[in-house]
């Protein structure tokens, strides 16, 4: 248990000002290393680049391979469960072992993998790699313990399913083809055994050679040949008389069993025939055909693609043949694979399918079958979530358990898809866990066409509540928008929002920020726009003497912005600003819709704040948003400086470049500023899959650059200066003052900008406390409203924003806000700088307060009320509704709890911790008086790309991960090490860019363009994941298969192959061990646990069994006794009889 004693932290500490006496007071931290604990908990999204796909018939559960090597396990709406393989090798083929709860998985590193799906958490059995020849197909027959595995030589080995030992029993294929066949036949694409005759297996080669191989004679006892027509897949009619094949060559080839000659049947479907002297129709290839039959109707024949190259446009699709009736399905995306679904996994009986699941390259579709016009339907998994490619996301863990139901609300008022078909999901396997999780959580995801969805993310599922366009209030044609930027204008780059007063601020990639308040009632109205230049020139620069201090800025006079004084102002899509800065303050890239719009139920636009551009060039992009529901103010910063709007008065109240925050205290020499170059935004994170980050990067800050023109380098571990000269700094105006809402609403003269990058990892250059560097660029990157003391003399804590920027440097603003009520509406909101200045070495990423027990001071917000009962607890003098008025009650309770007794310093105690995480470094700092209490150096090789302070076991803890894949918590406030575990490497910047802390140990991560990895840093969910994780496999009688006719039986002689006889040790002998290798596999804790389980299990039934074989045989002991004697009885009483009649005639009787 770790004590922390505030006495002793301003201990040797000197100070300004005379320190003054500090009651003792201690902190008891209650972490500790026990509560953490890394774990991946589930994986949402559709599988990226998927590779195969396989269904289980009878357990109804469907698996999807992918590129990387994860597999995706889906059962019934909430049943999703995703496992990996060792290495990235993808997956080639998925084959079930229908109703025995395993998977063979078949990898591009020629292995083959054995899963156990009887556990939650699924593992490798077995493994077998390959040594000297190459996968290509594989084929497990119906209730059959041997795999068959064609390779690229064109061989096919015998596997044992249940040890993965091959068998020595191997088809060569020079003992297939006909001796006088000179050429090799290809590798193996196909392999299936009769449906009628287990003895007979197909073997299919690529160059169209296919053979009937007997598995008894060892002989090859029919060959087909293709006409050297590459050969794609093979389909068997359930009689076992005919099979079909798909060729290159857009034809599909009929064969009877017992005619090797020539074919029974070839057609294009989608070629017209050929005429006399012409050739046939050139077509694409026919990648896989399906021949499922019904016991009433004609057999459906099931292929991809097949079209003519002539008609150009055309797009992959799925033919459905059925009699002379043809359908041609179109998909969106190329077609990976597809299945025919039947209730029956008997290969020998009518399949009488009901849907076909096509597995695309981005999305999953399932046809029924049953419905005339083969409709789909309607997919009940989150496999939207990459509709348009995600930008950015957010994280909300134990929010208010309300919020779910109001979206879902609004969400199911949506206009709903129509089309579909009315029957249910046909994949409706597995089982939901035991448990859920106690308390509610929100994601919201943020894409490329400005849209932005809120999804239930509660306990291990995901469902989509509501979805919020942005681009609605913009017109369709980008104003000022240069071609590169036309790809994504409307794409998400930050969100903000209030819980609790379900506020809501989305940033785009345009400079644009809006304001959304939640409301159920449709309304009518005009969008408020206002229109911010942000811009920061400098001529001559100078810099104060690298080894002084800076001084602390002295507090201003007069406000440095405000609100207009008068009425409130009435919005206006344009604010004009003063002539000689409108020669340089152009226009925003996007234009709002003029006149009253239409706001249907959620959320409603209630402003829109857009950066212009200046000169011609573009803003660049917003890292940082900030909202106060309290306050009714709203914040954001770029890299050329900072905003503050009053959302309630809707002006801007302070507009600066970042240098002019500092004021006289600024610590850099400003160097000039190029044109603010704005790079092409990112048209989503799926398009950045191929900026890998390479092995010297990883463990360098993006923000630690070198500049290039005076080969200075800025990074904070950098050992190279420059000595600055001493030039005086001038200015050619005065420093401008913001001027009142109905005349302005942007700065005039001086501002600055340099080259931005956009994204997480183009912040700016790190700088060092202990130096001042020179730099051309500073940006805003953190912003914090709260209510805490601004300066050292402060004896009550006031209204503030913090502003963090990109060289590590922290900022106070003063925010002195009107009395609630009319006054807040219109009397002005004065801003103005503190004058307080804290240093840290890297980019500042998180701020948050603590109060005098070390538990989190949370934002005062105002609570969100129903517009319908808005005037029922309203006064009638008193603008504002009764939760915002206790809001501020709370506030003044607080200022009279916090004003000390006498004005006077000595008096003055610390109340208050700020934590202020950097990318290197970490500190916690207790207010009013400004003392460092705890200072970490998080990393020195690396750097942190993402932190915050979240809530855990009751108390709080600084969470961070950091670029070299290492996630860490520290205690707070001592900054004491909790973890430091090597949880993910970062692959590249998609991770870091959406990386997301929430309270509760919670966080997640866009592991991939269409997934997100949630995780868990808290011991006890960990604990109750078990039961929280679904279950794959349920006992289920398998269906019993054709009962076959007595005549049938009686004429035809099927033949029974003991495989054992044929493929075992005895018959076949040992395969070479060059050829593969076995590796076992652990199989998971849980088939330990299982297995022992089910021994103690086995081992309680025999006992069992012995206690009622023991008691029978007491019974049948005691039986025998009384038979005996009554036998005895019997033979006495017979003696008796004998002796009685002995020696008497027949007479005498």
């Amino acid at each position: 248990m770790k004590k922390f004693n505030f006495k002793k932290v301003l201990d040797g500490l000197t100070s300004s000002s005379a320190p003054p006496a500090k009651p003792e007071t201690e902190i008891t931290e209650t972490l500790g290393s026990e509560h953490f604990q890394v774990s991946k908990t589930v994986r949402h999204g559709f599988p990226y680049q998927p590779t195969s796909m396989a269904y289980d018939p009878v357990q109804h559960i469907l698996a999807i391979g992918c590129k990387s090597g994860s597999i995706r396990l889906f059962g019934r709406p909430g049943v999703d469960c995703h496992v990996m393989h060792d290495n990235d090798a993808a997956v080639l083929q998925l084959i079930f072992l229908v109703n025995e709860g395993a998977l063979v998985s078949v990898c591009s590193d020629d292995s083959l993998h054995l899963w156990n799906l009887r556990q939650k958490r699924p593992a490798i059995l077995h493994s077998l790699k390959y040594n000297r020849e190459r996968i290509t197909y594989c084929h497990l027959p119906f209730q059959s313990k041997w795999l068959y595995i064609g390779t690229e030589r064109g061989n096919v080995h015998i596997a044992n399913i249940e040890s993965f030992v091959l068998s020595g029993y191997v088809i060569n294929w020079n003992k297939a083809i006909e001796l006088s066949q000179r050429t090799h036949p290809g590798p193996v694409v196909s392999l299936s055994d009769n449906p009628t005759d287990s003895s007979k297996l197909l073997i299919g080669f690529e160059t169209g050679m296919i053979v009937q191989w007997d598995l008894k004679t060892k002989t090859a006892e029919c060959r087909y040949s293709c006409e050297q027509q590459t050969l794609h897949s093979l389909a068997w009619h359930h009689e076992g008389k005919q099979f079909m094949c798909s060729h290159a060559d857009g034809s599909l080839s009929v064969w009877n069993y017992r005619s090797p000659g020539k074919p029974a049947q070839v057609f294009q479907p989608h070629g017209h025939p050929a005429q006399k002297g012409s050739k046939p129709e050139a077509c694409r290839p026919i990648m896989k055909v399906a021949w499922p039959t019904q016991r009433t109707g004609d057999p459906f024949i099931v292929f991809s693609d097949g079209l003519p190259y002539e008609r150009s446009g055309r797009r992959p699709c799925i033919t459905v043949m059925q009699g002379k009736s043809v359908t041609v399905l179109e998909m969106e995306y190329p077609v990976i694979n597809f299945l025919p679904v039947s209730s029956t996994p008997w290969p020998n009986d009518f399949q009488d399918p009901y849907a076909i699941i096509v597995l695309l390259e981005n999305d999953l579709v399932v046809i029924d079958l049953t419905t005339p016009g083969y409709p789909c339907f309607q997919n009940p998994y989150p496999m939207d979530l990459h509709e348009s490619p995600v930008t950015c996301c957010t994280y909300y863990a134990d929010c208010p358990p309300e919020m779910i139901p109001a979206f879902y609300t609004v969400g199911s008022r949506q206009q709903k898809k129509t089309g579909f078909s009315d029957k249910n999901w046909p994949v409706k396997g597995g089982e939901w866990g035991t448990s859920t999780c106690s308390y509610p959580e929100i994601i919201i995801t943020g894409h490329a066409d400005g849209s932005l969805k809120f999804w239930d993310a509660s306990a291990v599922t995901l469902q989509l509540l509501y979805k919020l366009r942005t681009s609605k209030i913009f017109e369709k044609q980008p104003l000022n928008q240069s071609t590169e930027y036309e790809e994504d204008p409307f794409a998400i780059v930050k969100i903000a929002m209030c819980c609790e007063s379900r506020i809501l601020c989305v940033a785009g990639t345009s400079g644009h920020v809006i304001v959304y308040r939640y409301n159920k009632v449709e309304t009518t109205v005009e969008v408020p726009t206002l229109e911010i230049a942000l811009v920061y020139e400098v001529d001559d620069l100078d810099s104060p003497d690298t080894d002084q201090i800076p001084p602390p800025m002295p507090p201003p006079s007069s406000s440095v912005g405000s609100a207009g004084s008068g009425g409130m102002p009435s919005p206006s899509p344009h604010h004009s600003t003063s002539s000689e800065g409108a020669e340089k303050v152009g226009s925003p890239l996007l234009k709002v819709k003029s006149g009253p719009q239409k706001m249907v139920p959620g959320y409603q636009v209630d402003l829109c704040a857009q950066l212009v551009t200046v000169e011609g060039e573009p803003p660049s992009q917003i890292l940082c948003l900030a909202i106060n529901s309290l306050y009714g103010l709203m914040a954001f910063g770029n890299m050329q400086g900072l905003a503050i709007v009053d959302i309630i008065q809707k002006t801007t109240l302070l507009n600066l470049g970042t240098p002019d925050l500092y004021g006289s205290a600024d610590p850099y020499t400003r160097a000039q500023p190029r044109s603010p170059q704005r790079k092409k935004p990112p048209a989503g994170l799926g398009d950045l899959g191929e900026a890998q980050a390479v092995e010297q990067e990883r463990c360098r800050s993006p923000t630690a650059e070198r500049d290039e023109s005076n080969g200075v380098c800025l990074s904070p571990t950098g050992t190279t200066r420059k000595k600055l000269a001493d030039i005086k700094r001038n200015r050619n105006q005065p420093r401008p003052r913001m001027s009142k809402a109905h005349s302005t609403a942007s700065m005039e003269g001086n501002g600055g900008d340099a080259d931005s990058k956009d994204g997480s990892f183009s912040r700016s250059r790190s700088s060092s406390m202990s130096s001042l560097e020179n730099v051309s660029a500073e940006g805003i990157n953190c912003l914090s409203f709260t209510e805490s003391y601004t300066r050292k003399t402060d004896p009550v804590t006031s209204p503030c924003l913090w502003v963090g920027t990109t060289l590590g440097s922290v900022l106070v603003i003063v925010l002195n806000l009107p009395p609630q009520g009319d006054q807040r509406l219109t009397q002005p909101v004065i801003v103005s700088p503190s004058g307080t200045i804290l240093r840290l070495k890297g980019a500042i990423l998180a701020m948050s307060f603590l109060d005098c027990n070390g538990m989190t001071i949370p934002p005062l917000y105002a609570k969100w009320e129903d517009p319908k009962k808005k005037d029922e607890n309203r006064e009638s003098k008193d603008g504002q509704s009764l939760n915002q008025r206790r809001g501020w009650q709370q506030l003044q309770h607080l200022h009279r709890q916090k004003a000390p007794s006498s004005p006077t310093t000595e008096t003055i105690t610390d109340r208050q911790f700020v934590v202020i995480c950097s990318e290197k470094q970490a500190k916690v700092i207790s207010l009013p008086s400004q003392t460092c209490a705890y200072k970490l150096n998080i990393t020195e090789t690396s750097f942190v790309c993402k932190a915050d302070v979240v809530s855990i076991a009751n108390s709080v803890c600084l969470a961070c991960f950091l670029a070299n894949g290492h996630i860490m918590t520290f205690s707070l406030p001592s900054l004491r090490p909790l973890l430091d575990s090597d949880f993910l490497p970062l692959a590249d910047m998609r991770i870091a860019q959406t990386f997301s802390f929430s309270n509760c140990g919670q966080a997640l991560y866009l592991c991939t363009p269409s997934e997100i990895q949630r995780i868990t840093l808290a011991a006890d969910t960990c604990e109750s994941l078990q039961e929280m994780l679904c279950e794959l496999f349920l006992p289920v009688d398998t269906p019993e298969g054709p009962k076959q006719s007595f005549f049938k039986g009686l004429f035809s002689s099927p033949s029974i192959v003991d495989k054992e006889e044929l493929f075992g040790e005895a018959a076949s002998g040992k395969a070479s061990r060059s050829v593969a290798k076995h590796i076992p596999g652990t199989g998971g804790i849980e088939g330990v646990k299982a297995e022992s389980g089910s021994a103690m299990a086995e081992v309680q039934k025999a006992r069992m069994a012995l206690v009622e074989r023991g008691e029978k045989l007491s019974e049948l002991e005691e039986r025998t006794e009384a038979l005996k004697v009554g036998s005895e009885l019997y033979a006495s009483s017979a003696h008796q009889v004998m002796e009685k009649y002995k020696n008497k005639k027949w007479y005498q009787l």
